[in-house]
Parts: structure tokens; C-alpha cells; sequence
């Protein structure tokens, strides 16, 4: 076994062995999360070296066990895992270094089980970017669905619970209920289960049975949010924000965005989703879907719960962006994992450092905040910026490609959902920190005292808000990524 195939095993035990030292140290919380720091850095140095080694033209494959014939837990990299696991594995350490600042802030309890369930949520993800075909990706997609319930159940209290058990029931509800048998069918009638360019159905498969497993896989894939199975998502609220910013950002909806994309491009193929009736109407459910929770979002005034919303509606974009079949999608769609991923944990670790420094989780209190919290604030209108993809920030890029493949596909109607439900992230974000900036009444107690968030916490935020300008100037290496999808090396 070559040096660099050994990498894909380090990419997956890394954050377990980070566990271990979690565990040890779990009475030393300097070291504990020291331990998750650098075991979220040396995942980084992996995937960078593995993304080396695939833009040298090496083919990188490790298998681990045949489970039956013809049926097997192995893994191949290829660009679309690489943009997945670096993403991840970027976030992880800033994550860490942002709940340092909040946990401790905040005076969780059971702050050493949050990392160690974090850790075991990464490893996941790693073998689920990393799934050379969709068994092996079925399996580690329930790990994680299992391994985050303790995070969102975090504060123990009966809302938690609540929550938690709308999680667990829907996203494993709708796996055994919609994404298993259509695993089954898969095989039963391709004889793989191998992502493969073009897809792995036969020409003789009937258009029917096509539109039943595409329908299966769509709804099975409920970390994608695809309505009406996204109620899970503002469910697992109730978790502490770093959490949230794991859900929404570095691995759970990711995991579903990222698997219905792999499912749609290397299981049916673009050609095959073109001829398939049920793809127009999946396509259109998932557009409403946009301006629906967009709408929703617009009336919440927690401000977690309009961020949660807005997820609902952002990952419609990649589901929009795959089902409409041209290579121009997809790309946008990949492009779309990655911006929305460092806008919207931006957003989120704002509004953790909001209800950290001052108390307030609505945005009707948050009037004049920008005063005493001028940075964060920032942040959060750069991230704004960049979810309704407006330049200078990184979303720009994303829904560029996304807004090419609607007029590509003369989606006039779809071109329409997009632009709208920009201008509803207008309504529902930018108010947000004007209203900190400039309230309507002004404060007539003089000048007030900035009080920012935990240093750790706020170093975290720039970082990120620091990420939607620097891919907006310097998009060339996610571009360069996200376009050797199609090309024969990235199979």
C-alpha cells in the first residue's frame, strides 16, 4: 500500500485519535481542547497533502472490507470529496476554537462529551467524502446522524429532547423509509453500487423505475432539507451554537447536500436525469422550496431560527442546481457547498457571540448592538453579503454558475426563484445589522461600552468573515477544484 492510500485511513482515524486524547484530558480543559485544535490542523495538513497528490494525476483508492460480493466498505478521492473533506476539515479547528470561547462563555455542561461527539461527526464526514461508492457512504451518513443526536439533545432539558427526537425520527425515518430500498433497488438492478461517471443504470432500466428511485433518493437524503422532510433542521435549534454552526455548515447538511449531488451526478447521470420525467417536478418542489423558507424566514425574529430557515432555502440552491443536469449546475452547486459554508457559520458563530456577550437571541432586542459589539456585527454583514451573494464576498461566485446553468437550460421560471429569494435574504439579513448600527431611536445614554464576545469566539468569526472575501478575490482554487468533476481523472 502506497504512502499517500495510507492517507485516506489517517484522513478518517485522525479525529478518533482525537477523541482519545479528548477523553484523557477531559479534566484539563486547556489540553482537551488543545487536542481537538490540533488534530483539526493536522486533518487539514492530510487533505491538502491528499489534494497534492490528486492534481498530481495519482489515483488514490483504499479498501477496507468486502461485505458480500460485489459489495464493499472502500474509498477513492476524487474532486468532489476533496472539496467536501477540505471544507470540513478547515472548519473543525476554527469551530473548536470558536466553542472554546462560547462553551466556557456560556458555562455549558458536558463540555469534554461536545468534543468528542464533534470529533466522531468529523470522522464521518471524512468517510462519507472520501465513499467510493454509496454503501459505504449509506453507512457512515447514518453514523453521522447517530453521533450528532447527543449534540443536539446537548442542554438536557425537555425542549432538547423534543427536538432531538424530531431530528433522529426524521432523518432516520426517511433513510430506513426512502433511501435503503432505494440502495436495494439500485443494486438489484444496476449490479453496483459504484459512483461512476455517467451513472450506473443500464439503457434498458425503465424511465418508471428511474422516477421512483430518483423520487427515493431526493426525500431519503433528508440532511439535503429538501421539503417537506426539513422540519429536523430549525428542530435541532435547541442545540448550544456551535452546534448549530456543525449542523449548518461543517457536516450535517453538507453530508446531505453533498450526497444527493454525488447520487444525482455519478449514480444516474446527467444524460439519464434529462430523460426522466420526475426530474422537472423534483426540480420545481425543490424552487419552491427556496422562496418558501425564505418567506418563513423572513417572520421569524429568533434570530437562530431565521438563520436555520435560510439554510432550508440556500440548500435548495445546490438541489436546484444538480437536478438541472448541465455541468454548469453542478459546478455552481459544489461551488455553493463550500460559500454557503463559510457565510452561514459565520452567521452563526455571530449569533452565538450575540447571546454570549449580551444576552439576546431576538433580533426585535438588537437595536443599537453594533455599538457595543461593532465587530461582530461586521462579520455578520459580510456573511450577509456573501448568502445573498453580493460582491465583494465569496456567495457571489456560486450563484453566478447556478444563475449560467438556468438560463443554459432556458429555467427561466427557476431563474426567477433564485434572483427572488435573493431579495428576500436582503429583507431577512441586512436589516439585521443595520438595525445594530443605525436603531431608529437613538440611545440617549451616552457612549457605551464595547463589550465583544470571548477572544477565542471572536477570533473564530474573522477567520471566517475573513474566508467570504478572500474566495470572492481568490476563487481560482475552488473553481479549479469543483471543475475536475467531469474530468476522467476525477472519476
Amino acid at each position: 500500500m502506497s504512502a499517500p492510500n495510507m492517507l485516506i485511513d489517517a484522513a478518517i482515524f485522525t479525529p478518533l485519535l482525537a477523541v482519545v486524547g479528548i477523553l484523557a484530558f477531559a479534566r484539563m480543559p486547556n489540553l482537551r481542547e488543545a487536542v481537538s485544535i490540533l488534530a483539526g490542523l493536522a486533518l487539514l495538513l492530510i487533505n491538502v497533502e491528499l489534494y497534492n497528490s490528486f492534481n498530481e494525476g495519482q489515483s488514490l483508492t483504499r479498501h477496507w472490507v468486502d461485505i458480500v460480493p460485489g459489495l464493499s466498505l472502500s474509498f477513492k478521492i476524487d474532486a468532489m470529496g476533496l472539496l467536501f473533506s477540505l471544507v470540513a476539515s478547515l472548519l473543525w479547528p476554527v469551530t473548536t476554537l470558536y466553542a472554546i470561547g462560547y462553551m466556557r462563555g456560556h458555562k455549558e455542561d458536558n463540555q469534554t462529551r461536545f468534543y468528542v461527539c464533534f470529533a466522531v461527526a468529523i470522522a464521518a464526514v471524512m468517510a462519507i467524502a472520501y465513499a467510493e461508492n454509496l454503501f459505504t457512504l449509506f453507512v457512515f451518513y447514518e453514523v453521522l446522524s447517530l453521533c450528532t443526536y447527543p449534540l443536539v439533545t446537548h442542554a438536557g432539558t425537555e425542549k432538547a429532547k423534543q427536538g432531538g427526537r424530531i431530528y433522529l425520527g426524521i432523518l432516520m425515518g426517511t433513510s430506513v423509509a426512502f433511501f435503503l430500498p432505494a440502495i436495494i433497488v439500485t443494486w438489484l438492478v444496476a449490479g453496483t453500487l459504484d459512483f461512476q461517471a455517467g451513472g450506473v443504470f443500464p439503457e434498458q432500466t425503465g424511465i418508471v423505475l428511474l422516477s421512483v428511485l430518483l423520487v427515493l433518493y431526493v426525500f431519503g437524503v433528508a440532511k439535503a432539507a429538501v421539503m417537506p422532510f426539513h422540519r429536523w433542521l430549525p428542530a435541532a435549534m435547541v442545540a448550544p451554537t456551535p452546534v448549530s454552526a456543525l449542523l449548518h455548515a461543517v457536516a450535517v447538511v453538507k453530508a446531505g447536500v453533498f450526497s444527493l449531488v454525488k447520487i444525482l451526478v455519478f449514480i444516474f447521470g446527467l444524460d439519464t436525469l434529462q430523460q426522466i420525467p420526475a426530474t422537472d417536478y423534483l426540480l420545481y418542489l425543490a424552487g419552491a422550496g427556496v422562496v418558501l423558507a425564505s418567506l418563513v424566514a423572513l417572520r421569524q425574529d429568533n434570530l437562530k431560527a431565521r438563520l436555520a430557515y435560510s439554510t432550508v432555502s440556500q440548500l435548495g440552491y445546490i438541489t436546484v442546481g444538480a437536478l438541472l443536469a448541465v455541468e454548469s449546475g453542478v459546478v455552481g452547486s459544489a461551488m455553493h457547498i463550500a460559500t454557503h459554508a463559510v457565510g452561514k457559520i459565520t452567521l452563526f458563530f455571530c449569533a452565538g457571540a450575540i447571546l454570549v456577550a449580551s444576552h439576546k437571541s431576538n433580533i426585535s432586542e438588537m437595536a443599537g448592538l453594533g455599538r457595543r459589539m461593532p465587530i461582530t456585527m461586521i462579520a455578520f454583514f459580510i456573511a450577509s453579503l456573501s448568502i445573498i451573494g453580493l460582491p465583494p464576498t465569496a456567495g457571489t461566485w456560486s450563484k453566478w454558475w447556478l444563475l449560467t446553468a438556468t438560463l443554459e437550460t432556458d429555467q427561466l421560471v427557476l431563474m426567477a426563484v433564485l434572483l427572488l429569494s435573493s431579495l428576500l435574504n436582503i429583507a431577512y439579513l441586512l436589516p439585521i445589522p443595520l438595525r445594530a448600527f443605525f436603531p431608529s431611536v437613538p440611545h440617549a445614554d451616552g457612549p457605551v461600552a464595547i463589550k465583544e464576545a470571548p477572544t477565542a469566539s471572536l477570533i473564530a468569526l474573522c477567520i471566517t468573515a475573513g474566508a467570504c472575501i478572500l474566495l470572492f478575490f481568490f476563487p481560482n482554487p475552488l473553481f479549479g477544484l469543483v471543475s475536475q468533476i467531469f474530468t476522467e481523472g476525477s472519476q
